[in-house]
């Protein structure tokens, strides 16, 4: 046993917080970073090579993806977390197990999920905002997508695995190396063989593919600590259970932002036509750049505050959510700046058509005007989770999408016409900062009455 703890990452219990956070956020925060535009690189290749009805196509695909990606992250996201808890109280063979489960979860949801969606794709598509002159577009690349949706979530549970396990370069590594991957491949499909918006979906799931490769090389290794191990395999209902109700946070979250996707697209459709889902869809993936990288910042933040937690030691997690949080201040500031001064030169990277860019354009400085408190809130919201407080974090991951933003949708339009749409983010972004403000200095009260060595149901008790 001596051999393998060496290779368990105790230093997150002793380490500088400091420096924990640069070794285990900043890899998470260039994987993000390239995870992002992974996105915006197929994004920009269609828009310039395919065109504005391409891009509004492939926004009408967003609301599908985010439910693909809230599955996903149901079991990658909550057995994350289980496994740097139990790394932290030093159970490694439980922690095998969880790692048995990813794989075998991620199989079964991810296969029912591609079925289910294939099956009915037409309505699907149509029901997110698809018009006649758009759904072609959007069903040759989603077909593409789903057919690897398997391998999606297998890579990104088993990615998220790495690096809770104490492996976040490598972690880091493999996600640039699919930035790298489809942005060579994007050209070639694309304007080489002239494919089209099928060729930037094709380029995703190769490089996907060939990256899966590695991570389960990597966890077939049996020298280290956490490795695939016979008879793991096997669905474990308790650690399902588990897993999947830590995970119901950022999966609540995802399924939101579908709902919330959906109404948007219906409502400029609306209000704007095919071109303004397009806008939409540019913004997206613009703001969304900034979002992953404080994803990254919640990752770097997850296994050290995780594993603490689990080692009762509180004051250790208190001091790494506000060093996180400050940073996520920081990266949503920027965005709010560049969408402020600059949102020509952002949303031209995607599109030449005049119209669709001007439209862009505004949509842009409109949503990014509440974005230096964003930061905070996603920390917040992430922190719960960290800690497997999971109502907490339900709530707060809803707040903002389900509670605030829908009925502003429904509601500014009627006053504002396109733009009340476009208003609606910012105004949300500030209410469910406010409650989240609210519900963290509710937690750091009741944490302060926490020594280290504590029993962590002291803390529970008092929530």
């Amino acid at each position: 046993m001596t051999g393998k703890t060496s290779a368990i990452p105790t230093e997150l219990g002793t380490e500088n917080i400091g420096r924990l956070l640069k070794k285990y956020a900043f890899p998470a925060i260039i994987a993000q970073t390239a995870s992002s535009l992974y996105n915006m690189v197929d994004s920009i290749f269609i828009g310039q090579g395919v065109g504005p009805l391409a891009i509004s196509g492939l926004a009408v695909t967003f609301p599908l993806m985010n439910l693909s990606t809230a599955f996903g992250t149901l079991v990658g996201m909550g057995a994350s977390t289980m496994l740097s808890v139990l790394l932290g109280q030093k159970n490694y063979t439980a922690a095998n197990k969880v790692l048995g489960n990813i794989l075998s979860l991620n199989t079964i949801i991810g296969i029912a999920f591609m079925v289910a969606a294939l099956i009915f794709i037409d309505p699907i598509l149509d029901f997110f905002g698809a018009s006649e002159n758009t759904l072609p577009y959007a069903k040759e690349y989603m077909r593409i997508i789903l057919y690897g949706n398997v391998v999606t979530h297998l890579y990104f549970g088993l990615n998220s695995a790495m690096r809770s396990s104490g492996n976040p370069k490598k972690a880091m590594g493999l996600t640039i190396f699919t930035v790298v991957f489809n942005t060579i491949l994007d050209p070639i499909f694309i304007f080489v063989f002239d494919m089209g918006i099928a060729g930037a979906a094709w380029a995703t799931v190769i490089a996907q593919c060939c990256a899966l490769v590695v991570v389960i090389r990597h966890f077939s290794d049996r020298s280290k600590a956490l490795h695939f191990s016979k008879g793991f395999f096997k669905l474990d209902t308790r650690i399902a259970k588990d897993s999947l109700a830590i995970g119901m946070g950022p999966f609540l979250m995802n399924s939101a932002a579908c709902i919330v996707t959906l109404f948007i697209n219906q409502q400029l459709r609306k209000y704007s036509g095919d071109l303004g889902i397009g806008a939409y869809g540019i913004c997206n993936r613009f703001v969304f750049m900034f979002i992953m990288i404080c994803i990254g910042l919640n990752q770097g933040m997850q296994p050290i505050a995780g594993y603490n937690y689990g080692a009762r030691k509180y004051s250790r997690v208190k001091e790494v959510f506000w060093k996180t949080a400050k940073m996520a201040t920081v990266v949503t500031s920027l965005c709010f700046a560049m969408g402020m001064f600059f949102p020509h030169i952002a949303a031209g990277i995607f599109t030449r058509d005049p119209e669709l860019l001007d439209m862009a354009a505004k949509g842009l400085r409109i949503t990014t005007l509440a974005f230096p408190i964003v930061g905070f809130q996603m920390i917040s919201t992430n922190f719960f989770q960290s800690l497997g407080m999971v109502s907490k974090s339900v709530f707060l991951s809803l707040s903002r999408q389900i509670l605030f933003l829908l009925p502003l949708l429904y509601t500014l339009p009627l006053f504002f016409g396109a733009e009340g749409v476009w208003i609606s983010f910012p105004v949300s972004d500030f209410m469910a900062s406010l409650m989240t403000i609210v519900m963290i200095s509710r937690l750091f009260k009741k944490f302060s009455i926490l020594k280290d060595g504590d029993e962590p149901s002291i803390l529970g008790s008092q929530l």
